[in-house]
């Protein structure tokens, strides 16, 4: 692949802008066009008003703050292969982007999205020319890296390990997930996190007072109330308040406003598209945070995040199934109507469909967060599964064996069963465990709501029992 060719990879969605050069030789694409005549140019505000230097990297002070590893690092330009790992615009390419214009090494640009094997190969290829030739390192930067397969992972290894190449992977996906072990061994994760309201007005008002690519030719007033609403609204997203920004100005210009007021925004703006997927980490994060809600009775979180989930697709049949789970193992005999209200809810969802079916999942949730509380059922079944695996298939009782056919009887089979409504309080002091496990408890009911009266009962039983035993 030429170096023109990876240098596009990096610029293509900037409109094939000319690349200037930075650092060391190498070169980026401009991410500036100056407006002309007021209109907008054919960038992106985004791409036009991009940092070009670590302190201009907004939000990101745990990852980038001064005396730490990543900013020093880049600042020697000793920087060891990196995952950078985030949601979308929190400014993983800006910080690729800082990094080419710091760096000696060579510095090629490479998207897994359109790139596979072959091309790795010939990155490297050339990485170990300008090696041998110039005793110039190549820095790598993978965009999208989770896109790659397994194969074409594995295929940055040795190049990696032996350092022909620095690594710098982006990824919106958890990496432990989407990365190979092996890769993500040799690499160092730095998480990027969602950029705060704070971080976003700032981000905001800067394209917008810039005179030379940004906003500030055109002479539109944001107030501060707009613009933390846009904030708001982008959910932790840079490149959406610059876009939602972009719009609304422009909006505002093309009509002769001299400022954005909230009715023009709400001209402009859709809504906010949650951070929300099915399949990879935001799913899980929603999903636990979710379940710890109602395990933590808390009703209002609990429906915050059901809706969180539902607002971002999620399926309602996943949300139905993960409340029937949490009645049994956490409310379990505490509260036994939990799982009939649970299972109820799962029938409404499939005879209503949504959007109706949301109102009984609202008081499902609801109601599993506000019962009592007991894993005690589900402690016993994991204790019961342990003593099962450990010791085997125990002989069952004699006594408690049926007698299906005839001679079993002369066996002993189902002799000395005492038949417990024959007793006073349907009750008879007998062993119903194998031998090896006399006297085993898995079931100790903790006396939360109705398990009080369970507790009760079982202590009244084991007492008798416990009497006939020592008798």
């Amino acid at each position: 692949m030429e170096k023109r060719d990876q240098d596009d990879l990096f610029g293509q969605a900037v409109g094939g802008t000319a690349a200037l050069p930075v650092a060391g030789g190498n070169t980026v694409p401009s991410g500036r066009e100056i407006r002309a005549g007021g209109q907008a140019g054919r960038e992106p505000l985004a791409e036009r008003v991009r940092p070009a230097t670590l302190d201009d990297l907004l939000g990101q002070d745990e990852a980038l703050g001064e005396g730490g590893f990543l900013r020093e690092a880049i600042q020697s330009d000793a920087l060891p292969s990196l995952i950078l790992w985030g949601p979308p615009g929190c400014g993983k390419t800006s910080l690729a982007r800082v990094i080419a214009g710091r760096t000696k090494a060579r510095f090629v640009p490479f998207s897994a999205v359109l790139s596979g094997v072959k091309e790795v190969r010939e990155v490297v290829a050339e990485a170990q020319v300008v090696w041998a030739r110039e005793g110039r390192k190549t820095l790598l930067f993978v965009d999208e890296i989770h896109r790659f397969n397994k194969a074409q992972q594995d295929a940055f290894l040795p190049h990696v390990e032996i350092g022909t190449i620095t690594l710098v992977g982006a990824t919106t996906e958890n990496p432990f997930f989407e990365v190979t072990s092996p890769l993500l061994s040799r690499c160092r994760v730095v998480r990027l996190l969602p950029l705060g309201v704070d971080a976003l007005v700032a981000v905001g008002r800067r394209a917008l007072e810039n005179m030379e690519s940004g906003l500030g030719g055109l002479g539109v007033e944001v107030p501060e109330v707009v613009m933390v609403a846009m904030a708001r609204s982008s959910d932790g997203d840079g490149r959406r308040i610059l876009n939602l920004l972009d719009a609304a100005v422009e909006f505002a210009a093309r009509r002769g406003l001299a400022v954005v007021d909230e009715a023009l925004l709400d001209a402009v703006h859709a809504g906010p598209v949650l951070r929300y997927d099915r399949a990879y980490e935001e799913h899980y994060n929603v999903v636990s945070a979710f379940i710890k809600s109602l395990r933590g009775s808390d009703p209002d979180a609990a429906i915050y995040w059901m809706v969180r989930m539902l607002e971002g697709g999620e399926d309602p049949a996943f949300i139905c199934r993960r409340m029937v789970i949490f009645a049994a193992e956490d409310i379990g005999n505490a509260d036994p109507r939990a799982l009939q209200v649970a299972v109820a809810t799962k029938d409404a969802f499939e005879f209503l469909g949504l959007p109706e079916a949301a109102i009984p999942m609202a008081q499902a949730a609801t109601y599993l967060a506000s019962a009592p509380k007991s894993n005690a059922s589900y402690l016993a079944l994991k204790a019961a599964r342990k003593v099962v695996k450990e010791m085997g298939s125990l002989e069952v009782p004699m006594h408690l064996r049926n007698a299906p056919a005839k001679g079993m009887a002369d066996l002993g089979y189902g002799q000395g069963y005492a038949y417990p409504h024959d007793y006073d309080g349907a009750f008879v002091s007998a062993e119903y465990l194998p031998q090896a496990i006399e006297g085993r408890r898995f079931y100790e009911p903790d006396g939360s709501g109705y398990e009080k009266t369970i507790c009760e009962r079982l202590a009244w039983w084991r007492s008798r029992k416990d009497g006939a035993d020592g008798g």
